[in-house]
C-alpha cells in the first residue's frame, strides 16, 4: 500500500544526513514508495476543529548537500494523512506538549507515531520511574535540603533538568566538588521545574547504551562511549558510538519495559542503559538507528515501517 505520510520535524536543511534517524526513515517509506510531506511544528495550526499543516511535498536522497527537494508550499488536512511521524526534536516544553494536544484530534483514525497522549504522558526521565527496580537511586525535587541529603548519602552524583535532551545541562558533582550550591541557584534561575539527581555510575566509563525497540521488540544497541575528561556519553556531546550486543540484565530490561510500551503505542522507543541500570527511555524523537545500521548491517527503519504498515493493515 502506498502511504502518504506526514513528517513534523525541524528545519530539513539542517540535518545530518549520516546521523539523523528521520532521514533514514524517510528514505525508507520511499523505498516503499509512500508519499512524503514535510512541516514544521510552527506551522501546526488548529483551526474550526480542524488540524492543518502548512509545508510542502518532499523527497530525500543520500547526497551530501543536496539531500532534499520541497515541493510547492501547500496547506493540508492532517486527518487525511494516513500517518504522521512527530520528529521535532525536544526539550519536551509547552509547546511539544501543545502540538501532542493538536495532534491527538487526528489519532488513531490518522496513525501518529508515537501516540501523542501516551508521549504527552512519558516524559523521558519520568517514566523510567514507573518501572521498580530498574532505574539507579533517583531523586526528583526542588528542594534544596533533599537534594543536599541526598548527596550526603550517595556522595558522588550527577544533576539535570527534567526534561533536557541530548546531554544538555548534565552535571556531574564528584564529593569534593564545592559547586553544588552556584549550579542549583543557576539550575533555578534556567527552569521553572524540578532536577533530576541521580547516584553518579562509574559504569558510564565503559559506555551508556541506546537500545532501540521497535512495537515493544528489541532490534539493535549501540554503545556511546564518553570523551576522557567528559561526563557525558551522548553523541551530541562527543560520545563515540561503538558496536555492542545486549546483555543478559538488558534483555530481561527489554523484557519488562516491552509489553508496555507496545500497549502505549510507542512503536519507536530508544531506551539508555548504563550498568545495570535503565536511566531513560526516549519517545519523543529517538536516535540511533544510523549508528546501529553502520555496526550490525541492518535496516532498523524498515521495521519500524513494517510495524507501522501492519497497524494501519489491521486498521
Amino acid at each position: 500500500m502506498s502511504l502518504f505520510v506526514a513528517v513534523q520535524m525541524d528545519p530539513i536543511e539542517h540535518v545530518n544526513i549520516d546521523g539523523d534517524s528521520t532521514f533514514v526513515m524517510g528514505l525508507a517509506a520511499q523505498e516503499r514508495g509512500h508519499k512524503l510531506f514535510f512541516y514544521h511544528t510552527s506551522r501546526l495550526t488548529f483551526r474550526d476543529g480542524k488540524v492543518i499543516a502548512r509545508g510542502a511535498p518532499m523527497e530525500l536522497r543520500r547526497e551530501r548537500g543536496n539531500h532534499f527537494t520541497l515541493g510547492a508550499p501547500e496547506t493540508i488536512e492532517l486527518a487525511k494523512a494516513d500517518v504522521v511521524l512527530m520528529r521535532q526534536d525536544p526539550p519536551f516544553d509547552m509547546s511539544y506538549i501543545t502540538a501532542t494536544h493538536i495532534l491527538e484530534h487526528i489519532h488513531p483514525k490518522t496513525l501518529v507515531v508515537n501516540d501523542p497522549v501516551e508521549v504527552r504522558n512519558a516524559p523521558e526521565k519520568l517514566f523510567v520511574t514507573k518501572f521498580a527496580g530498574l532505574m539507579p537511586p533517583t531523586l526528583i525535587t526542588s528542594d534544596k535540603a533533599e537534594i543536599l541529603d541526598f548527596r550526603a548519602q550517595h556522595k558522588d552524583i550527577i544533576v539535570k533538568p527534567l526534561y533536557g535532551n541530548g546531554g544538555a545541562g548534565v552535571f556531574h558533582i564528584t564529593p569534593g566538588d564545592e559547586n553544588l550550591g552556584s549550579l542549583l541557584e543557576m539550575f533555578t534561575q534556567l527552569y521553572r521545574e524540578p532536577v533530576i539527581v541521580q547516584r553518579y555510575l562509574p559504569e558510564v566509563r565503559a559506555g551508556d547504551k541506546r537500545i532501540i525497540l521497535i512495537d515493544g521488540e528489541p532490534v539493535g544497541a549501540i554503545n556511546r562511549v564518553p570523551q576522557a575528561g567528559e561526563a557525558r556519553s551522548n553523541m551530541h556531546a562527543g560520545g563515540k558510538p561503538m558496536k555492542s550486543e545486549l546483555t543478559a540484565r538488558e534483555v530481561e530490561i527489554c523484557k519488562t519495559l516491552g509489553p508496555e510500551l507496545k500497549r502505549r503505542g510507542m512503536i519507536f522507543v530508544g531506551i539508555d542503559v548504563i550498568g545495570d541500570y535503565l536511566t531513560e527511555i526516549n519517545v519523543t524523537s529517538p536516535t540511533g538507528l544510523q549508528e546501529i545500521a553502520r555496526f550490525d548491517g541492518t535496516r532498523p527503519e524498515m521495521k519500524i515501517w513494517d510495524a507501522i504498515e501492519a497497524r494501519l493493515g489491521r486498521k
